[in-house]
């Protein structure tokens, strides 16, 4: 008696496991029909018949070495492959094995002309697999290019409205949070640390490092989105303003893995430049021949023996000098005065005038306006379908302006004294140096007997105000004993700060 095994599959989700139950019965009749015994099923759910990555298919093709059976039966062919050259392949596979596939709605016969028909129907459902996903990649483009969601996971802070993407607001916080703190310098660990106080979590688990390394490098938040090759605009609202996701993507390309020393942080890492050579002063570390760790900074000039001479210096001495001097320089009265009066100022300027409360404001009167009239109207019995779904529309639009206008007012609602933002500034100089050194120092440049510094500057302030603030402090003079050299080292530090 002749024997076969059935192979059966559905290619998507939208299928059910009805086609499954389907296909089965047929083959079961065609092997009833021709006296075939049935020793085995197979099946594949949910998966593409355009190649052969498909579990219960490779296990027929594993199985058939053992030659138990003398047949594989299809529901059509297509079900065994629309790859019409992995069709070949695996078919000779299973010749070599004895073994010959069948269809049990396709009648081929066993001739020459069933060759180039059986050649035929294998040809046809490659090209109606190729054409099918034609059309949906087609489909799918018009979408993406009218700003519609085209499905899969939604990126954390949207949500999806009908066919668009729109902002989830309290995620969105969430997500700018994270921006805003990476971009003025706060380490990922402490943003954790922050997110964990406050009980955010990502989708229902804490934050971690590599989630929130994903988010700072995704430029969907900023409203950009690439399809193979394709700018796309109009499909995610934008979450953070273009420039400091600009600013923030250049920090975490400086600060990728092997940049950075995990056990040591050099407070001045991408911030020197060698006075010679004008290339970079990276971090480097030795260690002593009595096995103690040194650290310092080093031309990479120097270090690729390209000629320039300029001498290493300890970490320690280096960063301890430059600290210091920029707290002792901003620390005097008229800098301090300064700043303190101008972030006085943007903080009012801010809650007079809040560009995103007045909007909210805009909107609202004119929902106001619309349900007035549309309440009117009413009023007069002009009362259907329409005018009611109409109405319950405008006031739910109306309840949730209202709430957003709350949300930002109190944002607006605490205002800081002056005297607890100069607490504040004179607090985070001594307990924040790598945010200090991140925000306001542009570059410094190295030279043996001079080290200048270029200050980026904090608050945008008038001629006027500004002529008073460019200085220059007196020379600094210092000895230290240099890792590399038995001799003292004498360094001049020509300090020029502008603001």
């Amino acid at each position: 008696m002749k024997t076969a095994v059935i192979y059966a599959r559905y290619s998507s989700e939208n299928q059910t496991e009805q086609s499954i139950e389907g296909q089965l019965r047929v083959c079961e009749e065609y092997a009833k029909a021709h006296d075939i015994l049935i020793l085995n099923t197979y099946v594949d759910r949910a998966m593409t018949g355009t190649n052969d990555n498909r579990a219960d298919f490779q296990r027929i093709l594993k199985d058939s070495s053992k030659r138990e059976w003398n047949f594989v039966l299809v529901y059509k062919l297509d079900r065994f492959s629309r790859n019409k050259y992995e069709t070949a392949i695996h078919k000779k596979t299973l010749k070599d094995h004895g073994i010959k596939v069948l269809s049990a709605t396709e009648h081929i016969p066993d001739s020459p002309e069933g060759i180039i028909f059986e050649s035929m129907l294998e040809g046809y459902a490659e090209y109606y697999s190729a054409e099918l996903s034609q059309k949906v990649k087609r489909g799918m483009n018009e979408t993406r290019l009218k700003g519609n969601y085209t499905g899969g996971h939604l990126l954390y802070g949207y949500k999806k409205e009908g066919k668009k993407v729109v902002i989830d607001e309290q995620q969105a916080e969430v997500v700018r949070f994270i921006f805003e703190q990476y971009s003025i310098g706060v380490y990922v660990k402490h943003i954790l640390l922050e997110l964990d106080r406050r009980g955010v979590t990502y989708h229902g688990k804490e934050f971690g490092r590599s989630t929130v390394y994903n988010i700072l490098k995704n430029e969907k938040y900023a409203g950009i989105y690439r399809f193979r090759g394709e700018l796309i605009e109009n499909m995610f609202p934008q979450i953070v303003p273009i420039e400091i996701f600009e600013k923030v993507r250049e920090k975490v390309e400086k600060n990728h893995y092997g940049k950075r020393s995990v056990q040591v942080i050099y407070l001045l890492r991408n911030k020197l430049k060698c006075g010679y050579c004008g290339q970079s002063v990276n971090a480097e570390c030795g260690t002593s021949q009595n096995g103690e760790k040194k650290y310092y900074y080093k031309c990479l000039g120097r270090k690729h023996n390209s000629g320039c001479k300029k001498s290493v210096i300890r970490k320690d001495i280096l960063e301890k000098l430059v600290l210091d001097r920029i707290i002792r320089e901003l620390n005097r009265p008229q800098i301090m005065q300064s700043i303190v009066a101008n972030l006085m100022y943007i903080q009012e300027e801010q809650t007079k005038e809040s560009s995103a409360l007045n909007m909210i404001k805009k909107e609202k009167r004119q929902v106001d306006t619309a349900l007035n009239n549309l309440v009117a109207a009413i009023e007069q019995g002009i009362f259907s379908n329409t005018t009611n779904k109409r109405l319950h529309e405008l006031e739910s639009k109306q309840e949730e302006l209202e709430k957003q206008m709350l949300i930002e007012k109190s944002k607006l609602s605490v205002k800081l004294s002056e005297e607890t933002i100069r607490r504040f500034y004179t607090e985070a100089l001594k307990s924040e140096p790598q945010l200090l050194i991140e925000c306001l120092v542009k570059e410094i440049i190295l030279f043996d007997d001079k080290i200048e510094i270029q200050f980026n500057s904090p608050i945008k302030i008038s001629p006027d105000e500004s002529r008073g603030f460019t200085f220059y402090t007196e020379d600094i003079r210092l000895s230290y004993k240099d890792p590399h050299r038995e001799d003292a080292i004498r360094i001049e530090v020509h300090f020029e700060m502008k603001i």
